[in-house]
């Protein structure tokens, strides 16, 4: 266990090298040429992962399967995997003095409050931190994380005058887009919270989820982190922003299919009515 320990906080000091460095790069780039072909291909590569993930379920938790390389437990895998989304846009901003306003320490907290939650809580509640889980998620995971942390920092230090001027406080997609924000935080934690407890009364099998949004939908974690990045686009009113919402939408959609299906076959008593993602359409 302490090899395992060693072994995780090793690399995460290797990627706070590697984010530190990068971040001083990315410092000087130009908004308008590098990180917006990195806007494009994010939401070309949402479209590629709607369509692949509704025929492959990503091998981790209930899908997990063998033929996917070797493994690391899934806490530090969460933890490595989901760091660089924590630093990047955390060392883009605090590192740029024209992001240094109120509207930047805004949007950042608000980024912030989610990936804290994902990093250095989370993995620390997961009732089975011991499951496998793929090392090539990871690499993948890291790479988009990077990314994604780069082009939303560098869009907020682009729009951050503009805030300013446009006088953004008064403007209701700010206010529209924390309050979406906001929801979708608690409805992600809640819904963690029902399957964590669920998980120590089953000791680690699988039980039907009920009560909070669970009344409505089969995944309501995942509507919720939906709802919160669509609350980001909203809010921060950025092409950044929208490819990230997006992306989420085609990562989470097709598991949230393939959860409702796994429902249904495994527990008799599903309520019909249940739907995949959004209560009460589909």
């Amino acid at each position: 266990m302490r090899t395992a320990v060693s072994t995780c906080f090793s690399a995460i000091d290797h990627l706070i090298c590697y984010i530190t460095f990068l971040c001083r790069t990315l410092s000087g780039w130009s908004y308008t040429v590098v990180p917006g072909i990195l806007i494009i291909a994010e939401f070309s590569l949402a479209l590629i992962v709607l369509v692949l993930l509704f025929f492959i379920n990503a091998p981790y938790g209930r899908y997990i399967r063998k033929g996917w390389g070797p493994t690391i437990p899934a806490r530090f895998g969460w933890m490595i995997m989901e760091f660089p989304a924590f630093a990047v846009i955390a060392g883009l901003l605090l590192t740029n003095e024209h992001a240094a306003g109120p509207y930047g320490i805004l949007f950042l907290l608000m980024w912030e409050a989610h990936y804290v939650y994902r990093v250095w809580v989370y993995p620390f509640l997961l009732t089975s931190p011991s499951k496998p889980f793929p090392l090539l998620l990871v690499f993948f995971a890291i790479c988009f994380n990077t990314i994604n942390g780069t082009i939303n920092g560098q869009s907020l230090i682009a729009l951050g005058p503009q805030y300013g001027i446009r006088n953004w406080a008064t403007d209701p997609r700010l206010w529209i887009g924390c309050c979406m924000f906001a929801a979708g935080f608690a409805i992600h934690g809640h819904s963690d919270r029902i399957l964590r407890r669920l998980r120590r009364k089953g000791n680690g099998d699988y039980l039907l989820p009920g009560g909070g949004m669970f009344k409505f939908v089969a995944s309501p974690n995942y509507l919720g982190e939906i709802v919160e990045w669509a609350g980001w686009a909203v809010a921060t009113w950025s092409l950044a922003g929208a490819a990230f919402a997006v992306f989420t939408i085609a990562n989470l959609l097709p598991r949230a299919v393939s959860n409702l299906r796994w429902y249904r076959e495994k527990f008799a008593d599903f309520p019909r009515t249940r739907k995949a993602l959004l209560p009460f359409v589909w």
